[in-house]
C-alpha cells in the first residue's frame, strides 16, 4: 500500500510537469516596495541570479531605487533535516528556522524571494516523510513572512543534475511540482525556474551530451544563474529578455551597462556577508563581513559611482 501511494505521488507530478514551462503567471511588483530580500541556500549565497536581477532594476527602473539584499546562507534547509555526517561531520545543516525571525526584524523586507529545496531532501532517494518536512517548512516561511507584513515569492528548486544521482533529481522533480501546485491550491506567488532549467539542460545535450549546467550536479554555473535571473524578470513582466542568451548581452543594450553590472556585484558580495554576520547564523566558515554601518557606507560610494554612469 505504501508503495502503491508513492507511485500514485510521482506519477501525479511528473505527468503534471510536462506542463509547467509554459505555465508561468506575471506579477507587477508595487510601487511601494523598496526593500527586496532574496532568502535561500548556497547556490543564493553565490549570487549571481541576485546581481543579475539587481542590475537589470538599475539600469531599467533607475528612478525605483530597489534596495536588494541577499541572505543565502549555504547547507541550509527550510526542512530542518540533516543528513548524518553532513561536512564530514563538523556541523548539521544549518536551519532557517534559528534564524528567519532576526532576518525579518533587522532587514524589515517589504518584499521576500524564496528559494529552498536543493537541500531539503538530504540528497537522498523521495521519502514521505522527508517530503513533509519540506512542505510544513515552506508553509511555516509563507505564514512568518506575511505575517511580518511582507509579500513572499516562492522559487521553485533549481535541478540537480540526473547523471550525478537520477533518484535525487526525482526528488526535486516532485518538490518543483508540489511548490508550483500552491498557485492553484492556495494562489501562492510561485515562480518556477525549475523545468525551465531542466528543459535548457535536455536542448544542450542533444548536440553536446557533454554539456552542463552545474559541474557538482548543484552548482548552477553563470548560464545556470542566468537561466534563474530570466524566469525570475518573466515573472516580473520583463517580457523583453525572453531571447537574450545571457546577462552580458542583456547589459550590452544600456549605456555603462557592463560597468555597472560590475559594481552591482561589487555591492552585492560586500553587502551579503555584512548582513550575515549582523544577524548572525550557525554555518561555520563564513567569511566575516564588515560591520553593517561600514559595509553600508562602501555600498553607498558604490551606488554613487552607479548613478554617475546612469546620467
Amino acid at each position: 500500500m505504501r508503495n502503491t501511494k508513492v507511485l500514485g505521488i510521482l506519477l501525479f507530478f511528473l505527468i503534471g510537469s510536462q506542463f509547467h514551462v509554459k505555465a508561468q503567471n506575471t506579477y507587477q511588483i508595487p510601487q511601494d516596495v523598496k526593500r527586496i530580500l532574496f532568502l535561500g541556500n548556497s547556490i543564493t549565497y553565490s549570487g549571481q541570479y541576485v546581481s543579475y536581477i539587481d542590475a537589470y532594476f538599475t539600469l531599467q527602473y533607475p528612478d525605483r531605487e530597489f534596495e536588494i539584499i541577499n541572505v543565502g546562507l549555504p547547507s541550509e534547509t527550510v526542512s530542518g533535516l540533516s543528513e548524518p555526517g553532513h561536512a564530514d561531520g563538523k556541523f548539521p545543516r544549518p536551519d532557517l528556522h534559528e534564524r528567519l525571525d532576526r532576518i525579518l526584524t533587522k532587514v524589515k523586507p517589504d518584499l521576500v524571494f524564496a528559494c529552498y529545496g536543493m537541500n531539503d531532501g538530504i540528497y537522498l532517494p523521495f521519502d514521505e516523510s522527508r517530503f513533509q518536512k519540506y512542505r510544513d517548512g515552506i508553509l511555516w516561511l509563507n505564514n512568518e513572512v506575511e505575517e511580518s507584513g511582507a509579500s513572499i515569492v516562492h522559487i521553485t528548486p533549481p535541478i540537480y543534475d540526473e547523471r550525478m544521482g537520477e533518484a535525487y533529481a526525482n526528488v526535486l522533480d516532485i518538490y518543483a511540482d508540489w511548490l508550483i501546485s500552491k498557485r492553484y491550491s492556495d494562489q501562492w506567488k510561485v515562480i518556477d525556474l525549475h523545468w525551465p532549467m531542466r528543459k535548457y539542460l535536455e536542448d544542450m545535450r542533444l548536440t553536446n551530451d557533454n554539456y552542463v549546467l552545474a559541474k557538482d550536479g548543484v552548482h548552477p554555473n553563470d548560464t545556470g544563474h542566468w537561466i534563474m535571473a530570466k524566469q525570475l524578470l518573466l515573472y516580473l513582466g520583463e517580457e523583453q529578455v525572453s531571447k537574450a542568451n545571457g546577462m552580458e548581452e542583456v547589459v550590452s543594450q544600456f549605456r555603462n551597462g557592463k560597468e555597472i553590472l560590475k559594481l552591482v556585484e561589487e555591492g552585492q558580495r560586500i553587502m551579503k556577508d555584512a548582513w550575515l554576520t549582523s544577524i548572525g547564523h550557525n554555518r561555520p566558515g563564513m567569511n566575516v563581513g564588515l560591520p553593517l554601518k561600514e559595509a553600508k557606507g562602501k555600498s553607498e560610494m558604490l551606488e554613487k559611482e552607479i548613478r554617475n554612469l546612469l546620467e
